[in-house]
């Protein structure tokens, strides 16, 4: 540090012109007292003043005296302002911050961890010497223990062989005695050849009261009989002859060594010894091992089929046993295999079994017993279902009937589900099946064909015969159902009544002023023009048919539609067709059992009861039904549980053999193909059963010689963890349908880089997979999230209406840009923001972190839900 020569005379203590003097003397010039002083002139000043005073001696040694430790304290005091609740006013809140530090000198830190590191050095060579020490003592101490516990085992070893050829060697002096007493005349007793037995220390009680002998032939040597195969047969157990059994005795073949010797006692009063039991038995006379005097076979039902772990249990064996079985005979099986009844019947012969094909149960006779209907049918509604082609009008025809807004509930306006109803009119009551009309949903328009009395089949006017529309046809002509032709939209100028009639013709369908037997009513869903005509079309024709049910007992039907509420679980729509379904009833549908826990109508209105032809929402199944199940009441739960675990037992064999089936056809298709064939593996998670079942139809037939789509899995409900894990170990892309995935199941679709497309249309989803599998390649309107908004609270203004108060999660939620409102991560409406605000202020996004307020057009929104910002992007598409 460069110092004036007035600023260094003051610190040494020199006048001005003494250290310019001394300066000058060393070499160096300077005359001004506020010229700057070099280094290196400080050094060499120094080193000319010490060789002036101290001619060259080395100097001094410096004591130092800074302090070993210093610590530093700083304390800084600032100002935060932050909001007051709800934003009302702001408040400013003093922070202080104290910080502390402490520095030691090295040269003092040295020295303190100089020596204690010598000092444990030293302490842990102590203690490893003494731990050897004490080890070498414990080996030593072991050993001569070890060698003492040998010696003496050998003594008893010794002991023992003496006695045992000691009791030898008396034994054979008794038999000897016994003999020649037997041979010589006048032999005693068996009671004295008995006491002769006995060795000569032994003192024999008087016997009083003998049982009487047994007979000769119980003491015949017991029948031997050949050991089997399987491990069911118990080898025969020879009865020990060490122990010589009294003559009363010795002809109980059941009885073990302990038995034919007193309790706890040997013979002569003495007590005992550990080991000298028979192998009869480990305990008392109660516990002794009985011999089976004959095979023990099992009479063993076989079905069509049956699984090889199944089997070996029913036979009371080991899996391993019954395979190593079929692997003699020549068959390779696991235990999870299915047999034929053939196979399945040699084997169990072969292993001494007899076996008998089981008969068709009985379970099922007994439900169908205890369904029938004791009463007189009365005439039941009719139930009515609604097909036609996309945008035709079909659910709006059915608004205008029952005066609600169902298409504004789905997306686009478009049926995505079955829908059902029953409307009560002045004429009569009618229940309505709502079918999408969509060709991929033809599975779920065959199941509304076949459980539906009349079809109604809306045809627009200005549009005429479409393809969905022909199919519905041909879905109701397979059914043999009654139709009747709606001509809908007859309010435009275009719609042509007779031109309709006309394209219908052409598949054998004739409207009656042609001379045909199907009716044509002019309608229109907007004006409400001839719908009256309608409904009477609908009832005249239902009282041509007499559609008559016996209303009175258990009840039975359809399933038409099932999915998964996170709140109340499996719900269930059905159609009761016979008998009336009561609250708390036990219900079987296809697989899957339970009882009601709680029945609503269309409108969500707790019921009690339901008779024919009602529609009806049920709770408290084991599981998600498919639609189109039958349903049935039966009389307990566990008829109940039987009859479903019977039925998915039944599922599962047949689904193991269709697996191997279409194993070996796949190899046997492979084997003629040079390039490999690609395959795209796609994961299916939609909001109901109709949607699963739908899409999967539709996706898998778009498979062909050079693609194999393979749907790796489907079900109803939110994307978990477990899917995204599955899709991820598969490599497959997951496509959900009106659900989304969780907080979990992002962050593995995040790591694993997994493709997740949503959809709310399905023609959307189909379109994408056939353009990806024919490589079709261009443009498509993809929709990204940007950004996620939760509701905390919801306000109500009288100038604004509902606002819901949010908080934004993720991303950016902007105004012009369409949402959709989440519940438990399935999507409940799709629409736009009515207004966008933050503190009063219109504002245009708000982004993440920040809370506003959200008006939702057309929706009521609660707490707890989720509000999706998105915006349709054109992308080029990639293969």
């Amino acid at each position: 540090m460069s110092e004036t020569i007035r600023q260094l005379a003051a610190l040494v203590g020199t006048p001005v012109d003494t250290l310019i003097e001394q300066l000058a003397s060393a070499g160096m010039s300077y005359s001004n007292a506020d010229e700057l002083v070099k280094p290196s002139d400080k050094r060499k000043l120094l080193e000319f003043l010490r060789s002036q005073h101290g001619k060259g001696a080395a100097p001094a040694v410096e004591v130092d005296k800074t302090p070993a430790k210093i610590t530093l304290r700083r304390k800084t005091v600032t100002e935060l302002t932050v909001s007051g609740p709800q934003g009302r006013g702001k408040t400013t809140v003093p922070v202080e911050v104290r910080q502390k530090r402490t520095y030691v000198k090295r040269a003092a830190l040295d020295e303190q961890q100089a020596d204690p590191a010598d000092s444990e050095r030293e302490e842990a060579l102590r203690k490893l010497e003494a731990s050897r020490a004490q080890q070498a003592e414990e080996l030593k101490a072991l050993e001569e223990s070890d060698r003492k516990r040998r010696e003496e085992e050998a003594r008893r070893k010794a002991e023992e062989e003496a006695r045992r050829a000691a009791e030898a060697e008396a034994q054979r002096l008794a038999d000897e005695q016994a003999r020649a007493a037997a041979a010589a005349p006048g032999a005693k007793a068996p009671e004295a050849a008995a006491d002769a037995q006995r060795k000569p220390d032994e003192a024999r009680p008087p016997r009083k009261d003998l049982p009487p002998k047994a007979p000769e032939k119980a003491r015949e040597e017991p029948r031997r009989h050949k050991p089997g195969r399987g491990s069911h047969r118990m080898a025969e157990t020879e009865v020990s002859e060490d122990v010589a059994a009294p003559p009363y005795i010795r002809g109980e073949l059941h009885l073990s060594n302990e038995r034919r010797s007193a309790p706890g006692k040997r013979r002569g009063g003495k007590p005992q010894r550990h080991g000298d039991s028979g192998r009869g038995g480990s305990g008392g006379d109660r516990h002794g091992f009985s011999r089976p005097t004959a095979p023990v076979v099992r009479e063993i039902e076989i079905g069509e089929s049956i699984v090889v772990g199944d089997l070996a249990q029913k036979m009371a064996i080991k899996a391993g046993e019954l395979i190593k079985a079929l692997m003699k005979m020549g068959v390779m099986a696991t235990i999870n295999q299915t047999l034929d009844h053939d196979t399945a019947v040699l084997v169990v012969e072969e292993l001494g079994h007899s076996a008998k094909r089981a008969e068709e149960r009985d379970l099922e006779q007994e439900l169908l017993a205890h369904s029938e209907l004791q009463g007189e049918a009365s005439v039941r509604p009719p139930v009515v279902t609604i097909m036609g082609h996309v945008d035709h009008g079909k659910t709006s025809l059915l608004d205008y009937i029952r005066r609600t807004k169902v298409a504004s509930g789905e997306a686009g306006g478009i049926t995505q589900h079955i829908g059902a109803y029953h409307v009560e009119t002045d004429k009569g009551v009618i229940t309505f099946l709502d079918t999408p009309g969509h060709a991929a949903f033809t599975a779920m328009r065959a199941r509304g064909a076949k459980l539906t009395d009349i079809v109604v089949l809306v045809v627009a006017g200005d549009d005429g015969v479409m393809p969905q529309t022909i199919e519905a046809v041909q879905h109701a002509r397979a059914a043999g159902t009654p139709l009747i032709v709606a001509v809908n939209k007859m309010d435009k100028p275009a719609s042509n009544l007779d031109a309709v009639k006309q394209e219908l013709i052409q598949h054998e369908v004739i409207a009656e002023d042609f001379g045909g037997d199907v009716a044509f009513v002019p309608v229109s869903a907007k004006t409400g023009m001839g719908i009256d005509d309608l409904l009477d079309a609908i009832l005249v024709q239902a009282e041509v048919m007499e559609l008559k049910a016996v209303a009175k007992g258990t009840a039975s039907g359809v399933v038409v539609e099932s999915r998964l509420d996170k709140g109340r679980g499996t719900v269930a729509t059905v159609l009761v067709q016979q008998g009336t379904l009561n609250k708390s009833d036990f219900v079987v549908c296809g697989v899957e059992y339970g009882r009601i826990r709680a029945m609503f109508d269309e409108a969500g209105r707790p019921v009690q009861e339901a008779g024919p032809s009602i529609p009806v929402e049920i709770l408290g199944l084991s599981g998600s039904p498919n639609a189109g199940d039958d349903f049935t009441v039966v009389a307990n739960e566990r008829m109940a549980k039987e009859v479903a675990h019977t039925r998915a037992q039944k599922l599962r064999e047949a689904r193991l053999a269709k697996t191997q089936m279409a194993k070996l056809e796949d190899i046997m298709a492979n084997m003629g193909q040079t390039s490999e064939q690609q395959t795209l593996n796609i994961l299916i998670k939609a909001d109901v059963q109709g949607s699963v079942e739908a899409l999967r139809d539709a996706l898998t037939g778009l498979s062909n010689e050079l693609v194999r789509v393979n749907v790796i899995g489907a079900g109803v409900g939110g994307i978990t963890e477990s899917d995204a894990t599955l899709a991820a170990a598969s490599k497959a892309l997951v496509i959900g349908f009106n659900v989304r995935a969780d907080a979990t199941a992002r962050r593995v679709v995040n790591d694993a880089g997994i493709q997740v497309l949503y959809f709310s249309i399905i023609y959307d989803v189909i379109d994408q997979v056939k353009q990806a599998v024919t490589g079709l390649l261009g443009t498509e309107i993809r929709e990204d999230i940007i950004g996620i908004a939760e509701v905390r609270e919801v306000f109500r203004s009288s100038k604004f209406g509902q606002i819901a108060g949010c908080m934004v999660v993720e991303g950016i939620v902007k105004r012009n840009k369409p949402i959709r409102v989440l519940r438990d991560n399935v999507v409940v409406f799709q629409g736009e923001l009515e207004s966008l605000r933050r503190f009063k202020e219109v504002v245009e996004e708000v982004r993440n972190g920040m809370e506003c307020g959200i008006g939702v057009k057309g929706y009521d929104v609660k707490s707890g839900d989720q509000i999706e910002c998105f915006e349709r992007v054109e992308v080029q598409r990639t293969l």
